[in-house]
């Protein structure tokens, strides 16, 4: 298996069950990526400018709870 094509063929084989099975780990999978991506853009300081404009928000009484 080496193309997503030849994956998305063997995903569409599987039985309810071994879908479920995958669907579980591939979503843990996927969140595990994007912690990761997280992790680093917060660690290169990509985040910053964000994070400056949601406190300038709340300084300036912009935020509200829901």
């Amino acid at each position: 298996m080496n193309s997503a094509q030849d994956i998305e063929q063997a995903v569409e084989r599987l039985d309810p069950a071994e879908l479920a099975k995958f669907r579980a780990w591939f979503a843990a999978f996927d969140a595990d990526a994007w912690d990761d991506q997280i992790d680093a853009d917060a660690a290169g300081g990509r985040l910053d400018d964000l994070a400056a404009e949601a406190l300038a928000d709340l300084r300036a009484g912009r935020c509200r709870d829901l």
